[in-house]
């Protein structure tokens, strides 16, 4: 794969991980448009969402510095859901990412309605509860589908559940770390013997993923405030169109 390509894709993972518009389904639909191209599994997808994970860190360092034990306990307990569906359906989950036409259509579909109805929640809360935690855990779980987006399904879970929508997203944010790092570092796990062979293409992606990134959490949480989830849902039906014919 050329280093135009690998840019490319890191732009659209880093443009599209934290707006609620799903990275993975994007990456999907390019990946699909892009002659003879072709990845060890999703290794070359991990790197990518290393780039974004770092993103994550660098955005909130301020916050990840003084996390107290309440604040991580509820991250383990939103981790969970993900951890389990993942550990046990993998392969089956992987192979999603194969798959377009309506099924992915389908997905994209999904996280248009979850932006639409968005917009309309008013949570006012801004205490996090085990519960809460739980049941945005099995939203991030849900989201593990490709064209489902995480930053949609759990913001708007938290919304839903009463939970300002700020501290939701930032939560959100925060709850990728532990479930994009245990999903990466097991595919990177099942293909250590790729690692000695990596080209320099990764790292291009995986830079491209990192700065775009950092850029696409502070509009997320920019259009959040002013209610304006709305067009992502317009824009990710349009996706989802085109995703019948891909």
């Amino acid at each position: 794969m050329q280093n135009f390509w690998a840019f490319l894709l890191g732009l659209i993972q880093g443009l599209t991980e934290f707006l609620p518009v799903s990275s993975s389904g994007h990456l999907v639909l390019a990946q699909r448009l892009i002659p003879g191209f072709e990845q060890p599994g999703v290794l070359f997808d991990v790197f990518l969402h290393l780039g974004t994970l770092f993103a994550v860190f660098v955005y909130f360092r301020q916050k990840l510095m003084h996390l107290d034990s309440k604040y991580l306990g509820l991250l383990l307990i939103g981790t969970l859901p993900a951890a389990f569906f993942g550990f046990l359906w993998k392969d089956q989950l992987e192979a999603t990412f194969k798959i377009g036409g309506f099924i992915l259509a389908l997905q994209f579909f999904i996280t248009s309605i979850l932006c639409y109805f968005t917009d309309k929640l008013k949570g006012e809360r801004k205490e996090i509860s085990k519960l809460d935690a739980f049941i945005i855990g099995i939203g991030q779980s849900i989201a593990i589908l490709p064209a489902i987006s995480r930053s949609g399904i759990t913001i708007f879970t938290g919304a839903k559940r009463g939970i300002e929508k700020f501290h939701a997203a930032e939560f959100s944010f925060i709850l990728s770390i532990p479930a994009i790092l245990g999903a990466n570092l097991l595919e990177i796990f099942s293909y250590s013997h790729e690692l000695n062979n990596l080209k320099a293409y990764y790292f291009v992606g995986f830079l491209a993923a990192l700065l775009t990134g950092y850029f696409s959490i502070f509009w997320t949480i920019k259009l959040l405030k002013e209610t304006k989830f709305k067009y992502f849902a317009v824009y990710t039906a349009l996706i989802g169109i085109v995703a019948l014919f891909v």
